[in-house]
């Protein structure tokens, strides 16, 4: 299943409709890594990074994506993630919840992640930008067609 979407955020930029994503993870998945349904209602902090790729490093990259998605799963008050990417603007954004401030501050702090954001910066994306907020309140709808 290919899953097609749209977002915007007013002047950052838009990942058009018609870009291809990444089939979505199994329920069972959803529940470790994707903020859904299950997560619990109360307050909690989001940290929004959006990034555009450079053209070059892309295994090392990979590599180290992958290493960042494996090692915050285990951080002490992580709920969960998600990430998109549109290959052709190489635009992007990773969105990350904890439980606290401080457990999400206490990540940005762990050594293996200040080498990834080092590595960020000198390699991975010629741009970034990083906004952190508060979350009051959560509420879904999912259609039962």
């Amino acid at each position: 299943m290919t899953v097609r979407v749209a977002i915007q955020w007013s002047h950052y930029f838009k990942i058009p409709s018609n870009a291809p994503m990444a089939p979505r993870p199994s329920p069972g998945r959803l529940r470790r890594r994707y903020y859904d349904r299950s997560m619990s209602s109360e307050p909690h902090v989001v940290c929004i990074f959006r990034s555009t790729r450079t053209d070059h490093s892309g295994d090392e990259y990979e590599e180290w994506s992958n290493r960042m998605d494996h090692l915050v799963a285990t951080m002490p008050g992580y709920i969960g993630h998600a990430s998109f990417r549109d290959d052709a603007t190489a635009r992007g954004v990773t969105i990350s919840y904890f439980r606290s401030m401080a457990e999400l501050v206490a990540w940005k702090h762990v050594p293996e992640h200040l080498e990834a954001q080092g590595l960020g910066r000198t390699a991975f994306y010629t741009e970034y930008e990083i906004e952190v907020a508060d979350i009051v309140r959560h509420y879904e709808w999912t259609s039962l067609d």
